[in-house]
């Protein structure tokens, strides 16, 4: 068993690693930011090393501090984690010839399967046919457009060396082309450190289904079930549960059966997860993340399977202690991905801040992963998770109520959060006949109301008071009532929980031409200058936070008069960077 693992990230991932290391009795290393500094990943680490810097790019990213760290600390593992360098063959190869063990699959695999290009290619080699799309570079519009006059629209340009949904973007008929190859660009080197695009057919309504493999260097290489993944938005998960519902047993064995052999195919070694697009009773190879998927929990809790402990084992060379046959898939499990976004009706806004109170759910078959505590902040230069919530029952219905009860329970103050989707989706009709695609959410999902709000008023001085919830005892049973207090008491740590403001889609007031962002986060492109006219839901200016980038458009119609900011500016939520004059 290897004696000592860095963990070469951050957040919930970071703790999941450090604990399963605890449990194996090796010794945890914990990499940090500035801004992590005090993080929980940090606190609970045997040993701890600063990075410096605030952006991933400045930090996580950072290959010549990480493999310094890794070399002054004797760590003979290395743990990756999931985005950051967890699929970066380049830096794989750069811990392994220093003779540690990368956690995770060979260098060689990773350029294979990391690459979506050739693992599309690895793939067919192998018999396994993928979704229609091309095996060249996107560089230009010219390649979309001829691409599109042979599938149709919409196309998807995605990151070759991405996943998660980052650096991915759909284009319609009429679409602004360039610009979407230019923001897949941007948040495909801002996450994963490379640019290159690819292009693939978009599917109408597909259902997004994975498995998890597991193979040892001995040649041993089995499938875990699989799991659904198709409630989405911005082609993110939101929810993940397995094994995947309503698809018949051999169509599931086939998909386990192709995923091995791709595995296989590229001499795959650790954990890794091989997707598929399912629509009306075909499966179609989507692409392979070699690493360890966010959503790894809920094999865990169907198969009683530690994948962590499993990569730790592996990765010492172990071989695996088990066989397909001895595979068992018990009961179901749903995981949500509790985002620190405003749901705001469907748009989802990224919501940085400091979390005030974070009480986790309990009981029978509940689990809650994250890497914050109350106190803790989560910045606009990182992934924007605050925890998974994960619930197992004896079948489907029983997983889903119980995980309405435990998000009912869940508290998260301080930061708006999905929680209010989360609910919304597990409540539905669609989503309990399993009748939802990976457009469900952003298409057909009613999310009219649904948002992170807090009540304000004003006293007869013109002092804003916002609404709290403070529990009571009337002869011996407890009531929640409603008060006003001004805002600065709301703040306080003491007493009810807090909500935050709901966000808008970047205008301020009704329609007044002050163009404001609903959130913290860094100017990445101004997309009209000084003089020039606008229409009210044009696109002024790009605005990144949390890996993701969020269009600010105009509130009104008119000229623009003064732009406030500039491309690389950091802004706070309600700040004006636009002003238009009717």
């Amino acid at each position: 068993m290897l004696k000592k693992v860095l963990i070469a990230n951050r957040g919930e991932i970071a703790v999941r690693v450090i604990r399963a290391c605890r449990d194996l009795g090796v010794t945890s290393v914990a990499v940090y930011s500035d801004l992590d500094r005090n993080s929980l990943h940090v606190r609970l680490a045997d040993e701890a090393y600063s990075l410096g810097g605030q952006t991933a790019a400045e930090s996580y990213l950072n290959t010549e501090a990480i493999l310094q760290i890794l070399k002054d600390t004797g760590a003979d593992g290395l743990h990756p984690g999931y985005g950051f360098f967890s699929e970066n063959a380049d830096f794989a190869k750069a811990v392994t010839d220093m003779g540690v063990a990368f956690i995770g699959p060979r260098p060689e695999a990773i350029e294979v399967m990391g690459d979506k290009l050739s693992a599309r290619a690895a793939a067919e080699n192998v018999g396994v046919s993928g979704v229609p799309g091309n095996t060249a570079a996107v560089t230009d519009s010219a390649q979309v457009t001829a691409f599109a006059s042979e599938y149709g629209f919409p196309v998807a340009i995605k990151a070759a060396f991405g996943g998660g949904g980052r650096g991915m973007k759909v284009v319609h008929e009429g679409d602004d082309i360039q610009a979407a190859i230019d923001s897949a660009t941007r948040e495909a080197v801002n996450y994963f450190g490379r640019g290159e695009l690819y292009l693939e057919r978009y599917l109408s309504q597909p259902r997004h289904v994975e498995v998890q493999v597991l193979a040892d260097a001995h040649g041993n290489c089995v499938y875990l079930g699989t799991r659904d993944c198709s409630a989405q938005r911005r082609h993110q998960k939101l929810v993940e549960e397995a094994p995947a519902f309503g698809i018949s047993d051999e169509v599931l064995a086939a998909m386990g059966e192709a995923a091995v052999t791709v595995a296989k195919g590229c001499d795959y070694v650790n954990a890794g997860t091989v997707e598929f697009l399912y629509e009306h009773g075909e499966f179609w190879y989507l692409e392979m993340n070699t690493r360890l998927q966010v959503e790894h929990p809920v094999t865990e809790l169907v198969t009683g399977i530690d994948l962590v402990e499993a990569q730790l084992r592996i990765a010492s060379g172990e071989e695996l202690w088990f066989d397909q046959d001895d595979v068992q898939i018990q009961g179901h499990a749903i995981e949500i991905r509790i985002n620190a976004e405003d749901p705001a009706e469907g748009m989802f806004l990224p919501a940085p801040g400091t979390i005030t109170k974070l009480n986790a759910p309990g009981g029978f078959g509940t689990r809650f992963d994250t890497g914050y505590e109350s106190g803790d902040e989560i910045s606009q230069y990182y992934d924007n998770l605050v925890g998974k919530l994960v619930c197992w029952g004896h079948d489907r219905p029983t997983a889903i109520g119980r995980t309405l009860r435990a998000l009912d329970e869940l508290v998260v103050d301080g930061v708006a959060t999905t929680i209010p989707a989360d609910i919304a989706i597990l409540s539905h009709d669609d989503f309990k006949a399993m009748t939802h695609s990976t457009k469900w959410v952003e298409e057909t999902l009613d999310l009219t109301g649904i948002a992170a709000v807090v009540d304000e008023v004003t006293d007869e001085d013109g002092n804003e008071r916002v609404r709290r919830d403070v529990p009571v005892e009337v002869n011996g049973r407890r009531y929640s009532v409603s008060v006003w207090v001004p805002e600065s008491a709301a703040a306080a740590p003491t007493g009810g929980p807090t909500r935050r403001k709901s966000a808008s889609s970047g205008s301020g007031g009704a329609g007044n031409g002050k163009v404001t962002v609903p959130m913290q986060g860094t100017v990445v492109k101004i997309d009209v200058e000084v003089g020039q006219a606008v229409e009210a839901g044009d696109t002024i200016l790009v605005l990144e936070a949390m890996k993701m980038e969020n269009n600010i458009a105009a509130d009104i119609t008119g000229t623009v008069k003064e732009i406030s900011v500039a491309v690389g500016d950091t802004v706070g939520g309600g700040d004006v960077v636009v002003i238009i004059e009717a």
